[in-house]
């Protein structure tokens, strides 16, 4: 999910204002390299869809223990 929540790069006639936000919602577990190589894709996704500079881009990863999660009536934790 994207969405603009304040000025920073402005484009053309329209002075467009793009400041996207992305969180990522997964259970815990991965590496801290495993996550900051995933944001760093996010982040160069956003730049090059939206044409925002990457220093515009907001990544934001949400973990949840795994006996906090739980998918299909079983928690991740069981699994």
């Amino acid at each position: 999910m994207f969405r603009s929540v304040a000025s920073e790069y402005v484009s053309g006639r329209n002075r467009s204002i793009v400041v996207p936000e992305v969180h990522v919602f997964c259970a815990a577990g991965r590496t801290r390299d495993q996550k900051v190589r995933l944001m760093k894709k996010i982040t160069d996704a956003v730049v090059e869809e939206f044409g925002a500079s990457s220093g515009s881009v907001t990544v934001q990863i949400i973990e949840a223990p795994l006996a906090d999660k739980m998918k299909g009536g079983i928690p991740f934790d069981e699994r």
